[in-house]
């Protein structure tokens, strides 16, 4: 029995747990190592910050885990190293009988019948006990038991909340000082001021506005000289705004999600608020980028060709820098029939690929006129979202063109509109007329995912 090295990733609580889990699937962190005949158990010892090394074990039937370090995390960083070194193969699972702490875990975990190794025969008696009743007895759980563990966990909860709130202030307070200290400092400055910031805000679990801020500099660079000092206000004004939504509805779970964490697959599944789209989708483009913390992101943007529903889909994943690149499951331009469920959110983006079939019948479906006007695309969703980085758009008829100085601009036809267009709008792009465009706005550039026109499909530069 094995995993994939997808299943570790889903089971991570953060990212910060995932890079750390990376840096401990090395043989040499390890000693112990061993698992069941059928491979259903694994364990091993990693070493740690003390004398002793932690014990670590897992059931593979289920993802079941235990660690002795102290950790707050579920799964830690430990069992979390333990099933990468299984998933990938990293260093060899020989069976072996099963440790005494293993076997006290299974114990406790599922009663004395757990306690044997997979496979193992019963005791004589307990047997036959089991065949008579046709079911194995379920253990009964002390209320008590239950009742100390919501309540450690609402205290987890409570602390977690307050190391946040925490973090915040010192955020807002940095962001004071660079306002006055000035701009230019800041600018100049940036990757190691926010390097430092983001790392009180990792200590504070705020793990998601770390990446956000440790991505800042090179958002700020990717702009004109002239214009990185208002870029600089725009940014630092929506942590602002992020923080303070924060302190007012902390348990937000789309507030939460952009400062600390995002909800593990399972949860948006099972939540009942989460949108379930079934619907014929193009696949736009895709964005593979190296972060600053040593993951990769992998974002497939899609359109929804129905003409009901979210009009774009983000599905995003991360991996390990370490790991090499993946290979992509999409191919810009190709159709599909498929299931979505969307994160819960005011304006929902993010979703989740439940089902995919192939959909021959979706090549004569043109893609879907634009919802209003421009002018609403580009200010509604910041009346919800107003700290959003990105913003998809799609838009209306139009055609690329480039100024004096060589820059490109998009325009709409009847001329009542025009929009920077970030880097190199070549080939194709340049100069054709676009019957839709479907572009991703940052608040001062557009950046062409994929265009339609009289000829056909143009892709875009991302």
């Amino acid at each position: 029995m094995a995993i994939g090295l997808k299943a570790v990733e889903q089971l991570a609580t953060d990212q910060s747990s995932l890079k750390a889990a990376a840096g401990l699937a090395k043989p040499a962190k390890w000693s112990g190592v061993g698992g069941s005949a059928d491979g259903a158990l694994i364990w091993g010892e990693c070493a740690g910050s003390g004398a002793n090394p932690y014990r670590v074990m897992a059931d593979l039937r289920d993802l079941g885990n235990k660690c002795t370090c102290p950790s707050r995390k579920f799964p830690c960083k430990h069992v979390l190293g333990l099933l990468w070194l299984n998933a990938e193969s990293i260093v060899p699972f020989v069976p072996a009988d099963t440790p005494a702490w293993v076997s006290d875990w299974l114990g406790r975990r599922r009663g004395p019948s757990a306690a044997r190794p997979p496979g193992a025969a019963a005791p004589s008696g307990e047997k036959d006990l089991h065949v008579a009743r046709n079911v194995e007895p379920e253990a009964v759980e002390d209320p008590k038991d239950i009742a100390r563990r919501e309540a450690q966990a609402a205290k987890r909860n409570e602390d977690t909340e307050r190391a946040i709130l925490d973090a915040l202030d010192a955020l807002e307070q940095w962001i004071g000082d660079q306002l006055r200290l000035g701009l230019s400092g800041f600018i100049d400055d940036a990757t190691a001021r926010c390097r430092r910031i983001a790392a009180r805000l990792v200590d504070g679990k705020a793990a998601a506005l770390a990446g956000r801020i440790d991505e800042l500099p090179a958002r700020l660079l990717a702009l004109a000289a002239g214009d990185r000092p208002r870029g600089t206000v725009v940014e630092l004004a929506k942590l602002v705004l992020l923080a303070r939504a924060f302190r007012a509805t902390p348990r937000d779970a789309e507030i939460r999600r952009a400062v600390a964490t995002s909800e593990t697959r399972e949860t948006v599944l099972a939540d009942p608020r989460a949108p379930r789209i079934d619907a014929p989708w193009e696949v736009l483009a895709e964005q593979v980028q190296t972060r600053r913390d040593g993951l990769v992101s992998q974002t497939t943007w899609l359109l929804n060709l129905a003409t009901s529903g979210p009009r774009f889909a983000i599905l995003l994943d991360f991996f390990p820098a370490s790991a090499g690149r993946r290979g992509s499951v999409f191919t810009p331009g190709e159709r599909f029939q498929g299931e979505l469920v969307f994160y819960p959110s005011q304006q929902p983006f993010r979703a989740l690929l439940v089902r995919r079939d192939a959909a021959d019948d979706t090549s004569a479906l043109e893609w879907p006129v634009p919802d209003g006007s421009l002018s609403d695309a580009l200010t509604r969703p910041l009346l919800a979202e107003p700290w959003a980085i990105e913003l998809p758009l799609l838009l209306p008829q139009g055609r690329i063109a480039r100024d004096d100085s060589g820059s490109a601009w998009w325009r709409s036809a009847d001329g009542t509109a025009t929009l920077p267009v970030a880097g190199n709008a070549e080939g194709l792009l340049s100069g054709t007329e676009l019957t839709r465009t479907a572009a991703i706005w940052s608040g001062n550039r557009l950046t062409i995912l994929a265009a339609q026109s009289t000829w056909g499909r143009i892709g875009g530069h991302v």
